[in-house]
């Protein structure tokens, strides 16, 4: 299965960009992992309008087959072993791709919600956009260690 992350906008600090490339070389072994940067909006619009040309930005770049999973506070809420079962059950429906999808700053649009097959909270609390990249692939390592067996969720 291949996971593909769709992120809006570029990651704006360094240390979350070391981060997320330390987590993206530690999944290797266990998961094909891409990334897709969607333009950010740049405007004086309403984050309404923001969050909606960010959207069709989003659906735009989404690969036709991709089992969809948005980030979202009001999602399912899992435990690390319980996205870990999640994962190894769309591996065991031979899911091809799942795409992780992480909006704005603004969040996502109604339209990107609405395509979603899947809604994940990582928590209750609120994070940066750039923050959740960073969080959502540290669990997403996690989960894979949890599954291979290995010691680094212990």
């Amino acid at each position: 299965m291949k996971i593909e992350c769709l992120f809006v906008g570029k990651t704006s600090e360094r240390y979350l960009e070391d981060g997320i490339a330390d987590f993206h070389k530690r999944l290797k072994p266990y998961a094909d992992v891409s990334f897709k940067i969607i333009r950010d909006v740049k405007s004086k619009a309403s984050d309404s309008e923001i969050k909606k040309r960010e959207g069709q930005g989003i659906l735009k770049a989404v690969s036709k087959d991709a089992f969809l999973v948005v980030l979202d506070p009001r999602g399912v809420k899992l435990t690390s072993e319980g996205l870990a079962q999640q994962i190894a059950g769309w591996q065991e429906q031979n899911r091809k791709l799942v795409s992780f999808i992480v909006g704005g700053s603004n969040g996502l649009s109604t339209e990107v919600q609405e395509q979603a097959d899947y809604k994940l909270s990582l928590s209750p609390m609120t994070f940066t956009h750039d923050m959740t990249r960073l969080i959502l692939l540290e669990q997403l390592y996690r989960a894979h260690s949890i599954i291979a067996g290995t010691k680094y969720h212990k």
